[in-house]
């Protein structure tokens, strides 16, 4: 089990005990203010500007919902069809990088 953000980072797995799926931004709507990423907490750092878009690691996102109050276009819903994928690997770039808010 992942515990630490560090942990989720480098085994890239979600905390198997988390009981919320994993959040995401349908991009159509959003309005990239970036008060999602303002509003993730540090302990789970799951929001990324990416290029053009707005992102959320699901492997970092325990589907706390403190975004979801602060979009104000509501484009943020849970991913109940998530799973774990390689097909974002460059997703994975960011996280402790220049570019990591947290």
């Amino acid at each position: 089990m992942a515990v630490s953000r560090d942990e989720r980072i480098s085994t890239r797995k979600r905390n198997d005990k988390w009981r919320n799926m994993p959040l995401r931004i349908e991009m159509s709507e959003c309005i990239n203010c970036d008060a999602c990423l303002r509003h993730c907490p540090p302990n789970f750092g799951a929001i990324f500007n990416h290029g053009a878009d707005v992102i959320i690691i699901p492997e970092l996102c325990s589907g706390c919902d403190k975004c979801l109050p602060a979009c104000p276009v509501d484009c943020i819903y849970p991913d109940p069809d998530w799973q774990p994928t390689t097909d974002l690997e460059d997703w994975w770039t960011l996280p402790n990088s220049a570019d990591d808010p947290y």
